[in-house]
């Protein structure tokens, strides 16, 4: 049975953009210079290709995800390469009760599929379907849904070392407590800190 995992940059203040969607304060972001130090994205890489399949939210296929890491695997020599070639190849599944594939979106619906309905029935379908772990990305829309509902297993939080005062959050919807368990945690040259958390909402 898969873990739905989570890899999410955010601040020190716990954003993971600004008010207006903007994410320059960011290290790396996801350009087509990568400043993460070689540890860093080693640990990227090979969390990605653990995953058997990717969700993203409706606006970032919309905004391109799927195109720009296809664009990315056109020069083999990349360092962003290894991961870029998986999330083209690995099956991606776009939540959204309003796209269908007859509408187009950057970089088309090749190995990409649409699911509606009830999020908590089709992610507990998928978790069953895949034997290795599914990842997720998204906007904090899509993730607060995601984590109010108790469906992330794994945190794997890249605190950024800069504070941006306000902006998007995606931890601000929960009724309850959400408690974890620290797996790990890291600091690496580049100034990011990973902090791993397993859920224990099970």
């Amino acid at each position: 049975m898969g873990k739905l995992i989570l890899e999410i940059q955010t601040s020190v203040d716990g954003f993971i953009a600004s008010t207006d969607g903007n994410t320059n304060w960011m290290l790396w972001n996801w350009g087509s210079e990568w400043t993460w130090d070689n540890e860093l994205q080693q640990y990227h890489t090979a969390l990605t290709l653990s995953a058997d399949c990717i969700l993203i939210s409706r606006q970032m296929a919309e905004e391109g995800f799927i195109a720009h890491w296809q664009s990315a695997t056109e020069n083999s020599n990349s360092p962003q390469y290894t991961f870029a070639r998986h999330i083209t190849d690995t099956h991606k599944i776009v939540f959204s009760k309003t796209l269908n594939k007859s509408i187009p979106i950057p970089g088309g619906w090749d190995n990409t599929d649409i699911v509606e309905g009830d999020l908590v029935n089709a992610i507990n379908k998928l978790k069953k379907h895949y034997r290795n772990d599914i990842l997720v990305y998204g906007g904090a829309t899509f993730v607060s849904s995601l984590i109010k509902a108790g469906l992330i297993d794994e945190f794997h939080l890249l605190v950024n070392p800069v504070a941006i005062g306000n902006g998007l959050e995606i931890l601000k919807t929960l009724d309850n407590n959400l408690n974890m368990t620290l797996i790990k945690s890291k600091s690496f040259s580049c100034g990011i800190v990973l902090l791993h958390y397993k859920s224990n909402h099970n």
